[in-house]
């Protein structure tokens, strides 16, 4: 997969990661980028071409697909977090969160596919995070939601290989964008994530780990789960 001479549409890209890769990809001679998001006229890209295209609205996600036929690369990057516990969070978040994380990338996806198909095959990024393979005190609806669209990713990464669709998941830890503004930890550049994140594409990678703890904490997958969480070892004894 080569961004020179692309057709890419990213999602969620008025802020953040997204505005990123809209960027990134221009710079990198992507031939025409689409640039969504739910209100199209807070993009402030030069070059690019808004879409309205809210993940969650099936018919939303058709007019996208309707409008640009062209693409050979789709970046799922638009995503939310409603700060929810699973036992006793608000249940209409929590599924907000499955919606918007795990449905509606499948949506886009389900949309794309053929498009993808007719254009030589194609890529898709799915951007993931560490909390994919982490829960999170706090954020378990959002820990969730990612951990379902891990196995989507793996999922439709097999049932795309036969029309040469290069299915890679990008995993994150703390990045420096709005949705983690309140936190004062250490954060990725948006820059850096994206840089990986397509250089990983070019590479024909299917998974890119972004930083240190997206790489440590997979690798712990493989212990005990008392080493990620180790505030458990004794509960109810």
């Amino acid at each position: 997969m080569k961004i020179s001479g692309s057709v890419a549409l990213v999602t969620g890209t008025n802020r953040g990661i997204g505005r990123q890769f809209a960027l990134a990809l221009l710079e990198r001679g992507a031939s025409r980028v689409y640039a969504t998001a739910r209100n199209p006229s807070l993009i402030d890209i030069p070059g690019v071409e808004a879409l309205r295209l809210d993940i969650t609205d099936p018919a939303s996600i058709a007019e996208a697909a309707a409008r640009a036929q062209d693409v050979d690369l789709l970046i799922n990057n638009a995503g939310i977090t409603t700060h929810q516990n699973l036992v006793t969070g608000d249940l209409e978040k929590i599924r907000l969160e499955m919606e918007t994380h795990y449905f509606g990338t499948l949506g886009v996806v389900r949309a794309f596919a053929p498009v993808l198909a007719a254009n030589g095959g194609g890529a898709i990024v799915n951007v993931l995070s560490v909390l994919s393979w982490l829960s999170f005190d706090g954020a378990n609806a959002y820990s969730a939601a990612k951990a379902a669209e891990w196995s989507l990713t793996n999922g439709i990464r097999l049932e795309l290989a036969g029309q040469g669709t290069l299915v890679t998941g990008v995993h994150l830890a703390a990045t420096d964008t709005d949705m983690m503004a309140g936190w004062d930890v250490p954060k990725n550049d948006p820059a850096d994530v994206v840089r990986a994140a397509l250089d990983g594409i070019e590479a024909d990678q299917l998974e890119v780990l972004v930083d240190t703890d997206s790489i440590q904490t997979k690798a712990a997958l493989a212990a005990d789960p008392a080493i990620l969480y180790p505030q458990t070892v004794g509960a109810g004894s």
